[in-house]
């Protein structure tokens, strides 16, 4: 967005140093608001003196709208506060737009800083943010000027769940990539060559691994020759280690661990075919548009999926890739197989495949998608220089 002309602030409500961080995100650290605690209070203590009745107006909004779930109520208590600071320091800046991504505890800070200062808000809804806990969530959307679904499923469920008014905000504008860190050529599969799949994600419940990890199994039993290397950190590590180990395919599984964008991209141009096994959890919980799967289809593997939430509005069955049952380790074992055995057919999956997501999943289009709608809502503002 800021190549693209916009004046940009960047202001986390939680600033984290993590152990892996990628190129393009190292600037912006430097530049992210990160507030004293002092100020913090400081500014709450203004507002509440100089205008009792909206702050307390407001903080009631926000805790009896978060009151049905103890784990929202708790992160509102505490999104509260940085958000009254929030609202002082971009009326400061002369900040004419916030835009907030996930529908959770970012629009609701948006959502605070908009009743404190009228300064209009939009939202971009994800995946765990309106499927899971949608505490608040209708009067976020009420109040928002506008909001991006990633997906044609997104926008279905929240027409399904709030009625045909959100439909008329909402516009589908997907995630993307940079593609030119992953347009590759397929490796050939030889029949007499260790055959190499790969998966990314985080190591939690809906991104399906343990399924994967029983495919291995069945694959092994097979008799095929292969080996799934598994990108990703998280709290399933220890099981599903425990895991490889009982179904004894530590020959076979390598957990890579986490890795930078720059580091997947080459390890994907080392594998044969990508997996994302993902599953929808007993709390609703699942994916969006995956965006490993659009990095991997860029690379031009071949890419098996599940057709769940908004996975099949990129993997197209048969056309740029393959979409599996979630929770079958069957269906992902043959899935696998079947490409395998049909290299011409897997060629001409992933061609198509890569084709499809540098047209409609090039960050570069889907940003300049949505600089427009920018343009198109706030076009008598200084937003854009």
């Amino acid at each position: 967005m800021e190549r693209l002309g916009w004046i940009l602030g960047l202001y986390p409500l939680i600033y984290q140093e993590e152990l892996i961080l990628h190129n393009e995100a190292k600037s912006w650290m430097k530049r992210a608001k990160r507030p004293p605690v002092i100020s913090i209070m400081a500014e709450n203590a203004r507002l509440l003196i100089s205008r009792p009745l909206t702050y307390f107006s407001v903080l009631f909004q926000v805790l009896f709208g978060n009151f049905s779930s103890l784990k929202f109520l708790s992160r509102a208590a505490f999104v509260f506060p940085k958000a009254v600071w929030m609202a002082h320091q971009m009326s400061a800046e002369k900040i004419t737009h916030i835009h907030s991504h996930y529908a959770t505890h970012p629009a609701l800070a948006a959502w605070i800083i908009n009743q404190l200062t009228g300064i209009p808000y939009g939202i971009t809804v994800h995946a765990h943010d309106i499927f899971v806990d949608r505490s608040m969530l209708s009067r976020k959307l009420l109040d928002a000027d506008y909001i991006i679904a990633i997906s044609e499923f997104n926008k279905k469920f929240l027409i399904e769940h709030y009625g045909q008014w959100v439909a008329e905000k909402i516009r589908i504008i997907h995630c993307g990539i940079y593609p030119d860190e992953y347009v590759s050529e397929l490796l050939p599969i030889k029949p007499s060559e260790r055959f190499e799949l790969i998966s990314i994600g985080s190591l939690r419940p809906y991104k399906g691994f343990s399924y994967l990890l029983d495919a291995c199994s069945l694959l092994k039993q097979s008799g095929l020759d292969f080996r799934c290397r598994i990108i990703g950190g998280g709290e399933l590590r220890s099981s599903l280690d425990a895991q490889i180990k009982d179904l004894d395919i530590g020959d076979r599984v390598d957990m890579v661990g986490a890795k930078n964008q720059t580091e997947v991209a080459e390890l994907l141009k080392t594998a044969n075919c990508y997996v994302q096994p993902s599953v929808i959890t007993s709390t609703g919980k699942m994916e969006g548009i995956p965006v490993s799967l659009m990095e991997a289809m860029a690379t031009c593997l071949p890419s098996i999926a599940t057709a769940i939430s908004g996975i099949p509005e990129l993997v197209r069955h048969g056309e740029t890739g393959w979409l599996v049952s979630p929770e079958s380790p069957q269906e992902l074992a043959d899935a696998i197989m079947y490409v395998r055995d049909n290299p011409t057919e897997a060629k001409r999956c992933a061609e198509s495949g890569m084709k499809f997501v540098l047209e409609e999943f090039n960050i570069l289009r889907t940003t300049g998608l949505l600089s427009d709608l920018f343009r198109e809502k706030f076009k008598d503002t200084n937003l854009w220089k």
